[in-house]
């Protein structure tokens, strides 16, 4: 019996000590892991814990200004007056609004808006109910605050182009980021950040987003905002000069704006520099900086004048007789003919049974390449454009930046289209024929350009260098840094006596009697221009219509289906230095229509630069000014 409890007794013993031990080795791993927590590895959890406390934020920086060549502001941030509400600070959020709305013009649907997004988020975060409220505006919330709990007046910054729709084509405009456009980068989440769409805004946003601030807050479980610890501003944005001359950006807009539709670029043929360019009608880019409305955009978007488009680069137009300076140079290189060389015109040419005609209905007679420019002759482009053929055309045009984007910093620049045998065959699977190819020797057909190829062109026959055209001088960083150079450009590759023979044409135009230019001319002693006008046809003339009622005027047509008015030239004939070309939609004849327009912003550009610095344009001569417009050439064009 003893026995029995003494192996008992050891039995529990043994058990109560594998237990003691058991519990004193977990007591043991329980305190080496509360020292580990609380003593090795305290740092690191305060350090979380703080994370949790504190909530890092992102403060979006200025963004960078935008100018002219000489520091004129065209692109700035003003100040942005909003309101907002907090729902947890108010008894009634639909009725402060309706008070609120009583005060202020809230718009439609916005009290149903903002009870949307109350609804959505909670009760201490602020909700926008308007952006963009006047001072006075300000005033009358702020008088009426008392009836108005839990509504605060917050201000912030916005984009804003005082030049209003002068620059809308160039400039661009900023807008809230869409979610196509989000990559990662934090800063395009953040409420209200804008980014550019189109434009100069568009090809350097980054460059004038600048750098982001941060905000270091404290907050509570619930993400409530208890107080600021540290904040650190921001870098601005980078500003870009333009290449722009604002007092001639705006004298080109006034110029243009007596047509329906039309577009002008002048250019430094030197340095490739833009100095204007215009696109008629335009649009007030400040409406989409504070959200264009469904009513706006619709009239935009279905305005038979385009006015968003930017004609200058995006449009493309048949070159009419502004080509010819082109085939007479292809013709002069390739040694095939020579500027005296005659051919006579009748009227028209004859090939297969298809017939071409001039458009002067009794014909030239007897013209050389000097004369032919001078009188804009169809027969004599048909003539040598057969002996050179289509290719030979083709290589000069696109030598002299014709069919090709000219690599302007502004997003969707046109090519425009300079065909050849091989495109032909490629793009419409079929052989080129010889019609087509007179066609094309007067600017018709296929052949299509945009305005600012055309100044390109223009301005690679009057300096003999290969100018790209550019519309920044530099993205001057805060440390006052320029990131741009002045660029020198290669030798076009064209005789200077073929050059010359152009040149020597395009002077004909515009100084000697008949003319086609020569009532468009300057007439003040070293500023004289240089130039080609050109009537690009948008209907067929049918046989039946030359022969019956005869060619019907421009003016007995619908605008659409009249002629697009052209015409291109330099300044001054001596010692060149501008290059300017003007398109008018369905303008009529380019001697009597465009040509003045060249003329005018030629004579600005010329006074303009000796009457630099800070020159307003009340002070210029009164040869700068608007002139009335002259009588259609004794002589026409083609």
């Amino acid at each position: 019996m003893w026995h029995r409890d003494s192996d008992r007794y050891k039995l529990f013993t043994r058990r109560a000590l594998m237990l003691g031990a058991g519990k004193g080795l977990l007591l043991t791993g329980l305190a080496a892991r509360m020292y580990y927590l609380q003593v090795l590895e305290s740092d690191r959890y305060r350090t979380l814990a703080d994370e949790n406390r504190i909530s890092h934020r992102l403060l979006p920086p200025p963004r960078g200004l935008i100018t002219d060549r000489f520091g004129a502001q065209l692109a700035v941030n003003r100040q942005n007056y909003h309101i907002m509400i907090v729902r947890e600070q108010t008894p009634d959020v639909r009725r402060t609004l309706e008070i609120l709305n009583q005060i202020i013009d809230l718009g439609p649907g916005i009290i149903e808006r903002v009870e949307r997004d109350v609804a959505k988020r909670r009760s201490f975060v602020p909700v926008t109910v308007r952006d963009n409220l006047t001072w006075d505006e300000v005033a009358r919330v702020g008088v009426n605050a008392p009836d108005l709990p839990g509504l605060i007046i917050d201000a912030g910054r916005s984009r804003d182009y005082p030049e209003g729709p002068h620059l809308a084509h160039t400039l661009g405009y900023v807008a809230a980021v869409s979610e196509k456009e989000l990559n990662g980068d934090p800063l395009l989440e953040l409420p209200g950040f804008t980014i550019g769409k189109s434009g100069i805004e568009k090809v350097y946003d980054l460059a004038l987003r600048g750098k982001a601030g941060t905000s270091q807050v404290e907050v509570n479980a619930l993400g409530r905002v208890i107080r600021e610890l540290e904040r650190e501003e921001g870098e601005s944005g980078n500003t870009v000069v333009m290449t722009l001359d604002l007092e001639l950006q705006r004298y080109a807009n006034q110029r243009l704006s007596r047509q329906e539709s039309a577009s002008a670029v002048v250019m430094d043929i030197h340095n490739g520099e833009v100095l204007a360019m215009a696109s008629h009608p335009a649009y007030d880019p400040n409406a989409f900086t504070t959200g264009i409305s469904h009513r706006l955009w619709n009239s935009l978007v279905n305005n038979p004048y385009s006015p968003l488009s930017n004609k200058a680069v995006n449009g493309t137009y048949a070159p009419g007789s502004t080509f010819k300076m082109c085939v007479a140079l292809a013709g002069l290189e390739s040694g095939i003919i020579s500027a005296d060389q005659r051919f006579f015109c009748n009227g028209y040419l004859d090939l297969g049974n298809a017939r071409f005609h001039c458009w002067k209905r009794g014909g030239h007679g007897w013209v050389n390449m000097h004369n032919s420019l001078k009188h804009s002759c169809d027969v004599y482009y048909y003539e040598i454009s057969q002996k050179i053929g289509i290719d030979r055309i083709a290589a000069m045009a696109n030598k002299l930046g014709l069919g090709t984007e000219t690599g302007i910093d502004l997003p969707n620049e046109r090519s425009g289209l300079i065909p050849t045998k091989d495109w032909k065959e490629i793009q419409l699977g079929k052989r080129w024929q010889g019609g087509e190819t007179l066609i094309a020797s007067i600017g018709q057909g296929y052949v299509l350009t945009t305005p600012l190829q055309l100044c390109t062109m223009t301005a690679r026959i009057a300096s003999g260098k290969a100018v790209k055209p550019h519309l920044t001088r530099d993205h001057v960083a805060p440390d006052g840094i320029s990131s741009r150079q002045n660029e020198e450009f290669p030798d076009i590759q064209i005789s200077r006596a073929s050059l010359a023979r152009v040149r020597d044409g395009m002077n004909g135009v515009s100084n000697e009697l008949h003319g086609t230019g020569y009532r468009a001319r300057i007439d003040i002693k070293g500023m004289e221009l240089a130039g080609k006008s050109g009537t690009s046809q948008v209907r067929r003339i049918t046989m039946r219509e030359r022969q019956t009622t005869g060619v019907l005027d421009n003016d007995d047509l619908p605008w659409k289906y009249r002629d697009h008015a052209l015409f291109v030239a330099f300044a001054p004939i001596e010692n060149p230095r501008y290059a300017c070309a003007v398109v008018v939609d369905h303008g009529g004849g380019g001697s009597s229509v465009a040509a003045p327009i060249v003329r005018d912003l030629l004579i600005k550009a010329q006074e303009l630069q000796s009457a630099r610095p800070g020159i307003s344009a009340a002070d210029l001569p009164a040869s700068a000014q608007l002139r009335p417009k002259p009588p259609q050439s004794e002589e026409g064009e083609g």
